[in-house]
């Protein structure tokens, strides 16, 4: 087949998985009231769950039942039974797309979603294969993470296949116009991490600009994507540092200015509250392993 030219997609992606496990819980069991800032897949494998979130009636699910809780919502779960053992298998995950952010809230979170739905079925077929990489001890930690991914990703997808299933349900957890406000009040961020715009990374400027007050855009846009404006700002100012350390065209004081800090030492410090590493570090990582040999020997990335 001859083609002349065929663009690729360009792909930004960041996926986090994190407080995976499996635990077996006697009768009468129950946790605090706790919430994360990040979404929670919760799998019962063996007897029964109650979950109560706050604000809304008190569910218990059973085996192969799967609920994906929000972030920021405030939950309590428990052995249903006081007597007979329980075992559940859970992992919290975070994912950069706020349309499927997005989409995970409208659509799947904080409701039983039952074992003889397609999801519930795709996210015990994941739980399980996370398990088993877990368990292979002659797997490269690079091969058993990437294979973990896969099998999340694969998760996702089918969420994505499921959410018009779901969507009439009466499951709807924001308005349209909601939705609106915050798709704004996320573009105009956006754009301002792109063109370097300080105004467009104020929120009271933003919700100013879009005629609402701050403290609705701020419930409005958590309540869409799962996480405060501010926390996405900061999201998306760690994304670009990461993409601009990633090249040599640019000095890491370079990358300070343009990621918006008035000086390379609040970077520095806000770099390594991010990724855990000083921005030098990072960027001599990533540029080593993007390092490649020709066969005269000179280097290149392209």
């Amino acid at each position: 087949m001859m083609v002349n030219f065929k663009s690729f997609p360009v792909i930004e992606s960041s996926f986090h998985m994190f407080g995976g496990h499996i635990r077996s819980v006697s009768g009468g069991w129950s946790f605090f009231e706790q919430k994360h800032q990040a979404f929670e897949l919760m799998c019962v494998l063996e007897g029964h769950q109650t979950i109560q979130i706050k604000n809304q009636s008190t569910e218990t699910y059973g085996p192969g039942d799967i609920i994906i809780i929000s972030p920021g919502t405030l939950h309590v779960n428990s052995n249903a039974s006081k007597t007979e053992k329980m075992t559940y298998c859970c992992v919290h995950f975070n994912i950069e797309s706020l349309k499927l952010r997005a989409e995970i809230i409208r659509a799947n979170a904080n409701v039983v979603i039952h074992s003889e739905s397609k999801l519930a079925q795709s996210a015990m077929k994941t739980m399980e294969e996370i398990l088993a990489y877990t368990n292979k001890n002659n797997l490269s930690k690079e091969e058993r993470d990437l294979k973990i991914q896969i099998s999340f990703y694969n998760f996702l997808i089918q969420i994505i296949h499921s959410s018009t299933v779901y969507k009439d349900l009466g499951n709807v957890k924001y308005t349209e116009r909601e939705a609106q406000v915050a798709r704004s009040m996320a573009t105009m961020i956006e754009d301002g991490i792109e063109n370097e715009e300080p105004d467009k990374l104020n929120v009271g400027v933003i919700c100013q600009f879009l005629n609402i007050s701050t403290g609705y855009g701020h419930r409005v846009f958590r309540k869409v994507y799962g996480c405060t404006p501010l926390h996405f700002i900061e999201e998306q100012k760690y994304s670009k540092a990461k993409l601009l350390l990633g090249t040599s065209d640019y000095s890491i004081e370079q990358v300070a200015y343009m990621t918006g800090f008035n000086s390379l030492s609040n970077f520095s410090k806000q770099f390594k509250k991010w990724s855990n590493l000083t921005p030098s570090k990072y960027q001599q990582q990533v540029l080593h392993k993007r390092k490649v040999r020709t066969l005269k020997d000179s280097g290149f990335f392209e």
